[in-house]
């Protein structure tokens, strides 16, 4: 029978090239050494080309003991990335390190037919002790279920359907399997075998079922529609109709939430949790034969007759091949995300290895271009370095300087230019790399057995956050967001809630921050103060400012697709409400809302299409790709990035030169709300000035001839909107009557006569104020605390008017008072 080997590419597209589909039928896998001819990446057992091809990804040549000789009908990988099929001629088989060595584990009885096979999940990691799946569910046409250890051995039997167990899926955490059968029915067992509920009795087969990210709710196939249905009794089953065939074949994202399916109809589409449609493909030759979401949820498997596809998550397709191996039933990837297997039905087993991966930093370009080598190119310099490692490569990042590189056992840490000379650290065994994100100064790494770990650019760990009943496998770029000094984790638990964890402490910051719904992407800024933007389920843009005792998020935008903070600055791009938008200066929203539309320049974004998504945003230049796959790259004011570092390194008039220079209002807004925000008074005049923005201009020059440089500096609080703050800047400083006065002006008037009280001081002032306000008003006093003071207080004008002026004197003549000086 033939062995299959493809390989799978994900190709970069380059600025202003849109190819949906890259077919690689007769692109070049290897060249052999000894022949000029290229070598097609599906091979027979043909001996040559076969070793050729091996030479190239595997260690040693291959050895086959048995093969199937009929339909294999499913396929699946264990914790230790060995491959078991089961086929037609009742063989199951074991593909030791992807097909050095084939063994037959058992054989079923000869009216027994295999049809799905699934392993149990490798549960803890995240501090807990990882345990080894060592167990699969097999799946059989005579309704059975049949647990099977990796030695072969068949532990248990479940008279699961009446007719043939069609799919099967254990829940991630490995403590239910779900079935589904011609029968029409859903049903869910434990892991000891017993029935915990048939939650769907169907008048059509169930050709697919699946677990939701929180193992609470099922999908499944009913005709031409898809079901949810929750596992709570009286829940409601959410159903639509998703194609115009039967439906082959669904999966369900256990990190993103989104759902592929592939029906007759010959097409796949993506759906988000809800079932509102995010992709549909066009028609294929044929029906979809299978479909499967890699585990680190960044590309899904769509398979059909002698088809095979790889696709990123949002539906459009990375590269197509053609083996001629019949249909493909079944797929199954590694828990790394890095290789796949297909069950053929001409009796082949198809493996597949994703290579050309490529990450961008600046002119620097790293390419996969084998399993365990990269090519690094400086774009600008037209060099190229090789770097090659013992193990295949599972993740690659390059950002702030730094290429990270994490293989199977170790992670390599090289400074851009200095390629010789990497740093190598060890990663724990029987784990693997599902994320990598970088900051300025620490790597982010997720791993399968310790969970999220810290390291800084030394190859030190600095910090391991514990999540508590986490699944790390749920953990993803839009979950997870590091910066130069906290991390930011939404809960698995609950999505409308995310933690905040200091680094260097390794402890969580303050209260978590809880929204009203469901949070989808977080992200935080690079500059200081640090924002932390999210999204939420209505696709509104948040942000708030971190450590503070308490959240105030603040909306700045609608109907928002991607967002990305700038790499080194606090400048915040997103899609919003069909428009390219960038805020130069986020912060304006807690400083001065009225020029906050100011620091935001919008642009037409028709040409990134319905559904972009921000790549990076670095310098001047956003990279964005479409729907399509394309990308492409759009410039932002040359000079608000320059303005930006200028007022992070607090060099104000330099940055009001360039601000003059460019003649831009949303630069001068931007220099306005910096100047407010670091209570420095000279920019901030010339910057409203500049503006038109007078009263605000008059403003400044009043705070400017307050004595003391507290009194400043809590009038400019007031102005960012911060009275709590101002209040307790003056009293800090002794100055009890301009936090008095403050509460009045504000129309505080009870926090006014608590701190009158308290410090036993101006009552009559904070009464006679506010018989004055009620007076003008036309309106009589009703608070009995008000009116209590009042029937024992004497309200004389003349007094108040003298205690006034005696601790306005008081004030310019205390210890420390001096004039503003710029």
């Amino acid at each position: 029978r033939k062995f299959c080997r493809l390989v799978l590419r994900d190709r970069k597209m380059r600025l202003k090239l849109a190819i949906k589909d890259q077919k690689h039928i007769h692109s070049p896998a290897c060249v052999c050494p000894c022949v000029s001819a290229h070598v097609l990446p599906v091979f027979s057992t043909a001996s040559v080309c076969l070793m050729c091809f091996r030479t190239c990804l595997l260690p040693a040549p291959m050895v086959l003991t048995s093969t199937h000789t009929e339909t294999v009908t499913a396929v699946g990988w264990s914790a230790s990335n060995d491959l078991f099929s089961c086929s037609d001629d009742h063989q199951i088989l074991q593909w030791v390190r992807a097909s050095e060595h084939v063994t037959q584990v058992a054989k079923v009885e000869d009216d027994c037919y295999p049809t799905a096979l699934d392993w149990v999940p490798s549960t803890g990691g995240a501090g807990a002790k990882r345990i080894q799946a060592d167990m699969f569910a097999l799946g059989t046409a005579d309704g059975k279920v049949r647990f099977v250890n990796k030695a072969g051995r068949t532990d248990k039997v479940l008279d699961a359907h009446r007719g043939a167990v069609i799919d099967l899926r254990w829940s991630f955490d490995g403590s239910a399997l779900l079935t589904g059968g011609e029968d029409g029915c859903v049903k869910v067992w434990s892991r000891s075998g017993m029935l915990r509920s048939s939650l769907v009795q169907s008048s059509v087969p169930i050709y697919g079922c699946a677990w939701n990210s929180a193992c609470d709710q099922v999908l499944y196939t009913a005709g031409r529609q898809l079901a949810i249905k929750p596992l709570a009794a009286g829940g409601k089953v959410e159903q639509w109709k998703a194609h115009d065939g039967i439906i082959l074949c669904v999966d369900w994202n256990g990190v993103t939430g989104c759902i592929v399916s592939g029906g007759e109809d010959r097409k796949y589409k993506v759906w988000d949790s809800y079932g509102r449609p995010l992709y549909a493909s066009g028609g294929h030759d044929h029906p979809i034969t299978a479909i499967r979401w890699a585990p680190d949820a960044s590309l899904f498997a769509v398979a059909s007759f002698n088809t095979l596809r790889v696709c990123d998550e949002t539906g459009w397709s990375h590269c197509l091949e053609k083996p001629s191996c019949g249909s493909i039933l079944r797929l199954a990837w590694t828990e790394d995300s890095t290789r796949l297997a297909g069950a053929a039905s001409n009796g082949s087993v198809v493996f597949a290895h994703v290579i050309e991966r490529a990450v961008e930093w600046r002119n620097y370009e790293a390419l996969l271009v084998a399993e365990d080598t990269v090519r690094v190119r400086d774009l600008l310099q037209n060099t190229k370095e090789q770097l090659d490692f013992r193990d295949y490569v599972v993740k690659m990042s390059m950002a702030h300087g730094y290429l990270v590189v994490a293989t199977v056992t170790q992670c390599y840490v090289y400074k851009v230019g200095s390629w010789l000379s990497p740093v190598i650290f060890d990663l724990p065994k029987d784990g693997s790399i599902s994320l990598v994100k970088q900051s300025e100064k620490y790597i982010l790494l997720v791993d399968t057995q310790e969970g999220i770990q810290i390291y800084n650019y030394e190859g030190r760990l600095v910090c391991s956050p514990r999540l508590a009943n986490a699944r790390i496998g749920s953990l993803n770029a839009n979950t997870l967001a590091l910066s130069a000094d906290v991390l930011a984790v939404r809960d698995h638990r609950d999505d409308k809630v995310v933690h905040i964890y200091d680094i260097q402490s390794n402890k969580v910051v303050g209260k978590p921050l809880t929204h009203s719904i469901e949070v989808s992407q977080i992200a935080l800024s690079a500059g200081l103060p640090r924002y932390l933007a999210f999204v939420d389920g209505n696709r509104n843009l948040y942000i708030t400012p971190l450590l503070r005792t308490e959240y105030k998020p603040e909306k700045l935008g609608a109907m928002v697709l991607s967002v990305a903070w700038h790499e080194s600055t606090g400048m915040l791009a997103a899609f919003c409400d069909g428009r390219f938008s960038v805020w130069i200066s986020p912060g304006t929203v807690y400083v001065d809302k009225g020029i906050l539309a100011t620091v935001r320049l919008d642009s037409e974004a028709s040409e990134f299409g319905k559904a972009p998504s921000i790549l990076s945003f670095i310098g001047t230049t956003c990279t964005v790709r479409r729907a399509d796959g394309t990308i492409l790259a759009t410039g932002i004011l040359p000079q608000a990035t320059l303005v930006m570092a200028l007022l992070q390194d607090r060099k104000w008039d330099q940055a009001a030169r360039l601000c003059r220079f460019a003649k831009n209002r949303a630069l001068w807004a931007a220099l306005a709300s910096a100047g407010a925000a670091a209570r420095e008074l000279g920019a901030c005049e010339v910057a409203y000035a500049a503006l038109g923005e007078v009263d605000k201009v008059q403003f400044m020059q009043s705070v400017k001839e307050i004595p003391t440089p507290e009194g400043r500096a809590a009038a400019m609080a007031v102005f960012c909107h911060q009275p709590d703050e101002a209040e307790q800047i003056l009293l800090q400083s002794g100055l009890v009557f301009r936090a008095i006065d403050l509460n009045c002006t504000l129309y505080r008037w009870e926090r006014a006569l608590d701190l009158a009280t308290k410090y036993k001081t101006h009552v009559d002032t904070v009464l006679g104020r506010r018989q004055r306000y009620l007076a003008a008003m036309r309106r009589a006093e009703t608070e009995q605390k008000f009116l209590t003071f009042a029937s024992n207080v004497e309200i004389n004008w003349d007094s108040i008017d003298r205690k006034v002026q005696q601790e306005i004197e008081a004030e310019r003549t205390r210890p420390g008072a001096k004039p503003y000086q710029a």
